[in-house]
């Protein structure tokens, strides 16, 4: 079963200069009957260079920016891992523990 992915920076960390040095985040993946697991995590960074033209001001950063940081370290053997364990999540929701159906029920008083 396919799912969707939906990721949420949660968290950043940063200097005093606001260079953003770890992030926190979470990916969702859904089915399609509605079932969600979310994988928890964080990607450190190294500090950024403010005279690099692409470096961006923590005051300009835009949700967009950071998931794609992100997004580049999530890749390969990483990315495999976190979807197993979204499906895992997935699975562990989606089932139930069944009574043993050789052991009567027990009544009410």
């Amino acid at each position: 079963m396919s799912l969707t992915y939906t990721w949420v920076v949660t968290g950043l960390r940063n200097t005093a200069d606001g260079t953003v040095v770890q992030t926190y985040w979470e990916k969702i993946g859904t089915d399609s009957d509605g079932n969600s697991g979310t994988f928890v995590g964080a990607t450190p960074f190294d500090n950024g260079d403010p005279t690099d033209p692409d470096y961006i001001a923590f005051a300009d950063l835009t949700e967009a920016d950071v998931l794609s940081w992100i997004q580049a370290g999530v890749v390969d053997a990483y990315e495999d891992h976190v979807n197993t364990e979204i499906q895992r999540r997935i699975d562990e929701v989606s089932t139930s523990e069944a009574p043993l159906p050789w052991v009567e029920p027990a009544s009410e008083p």
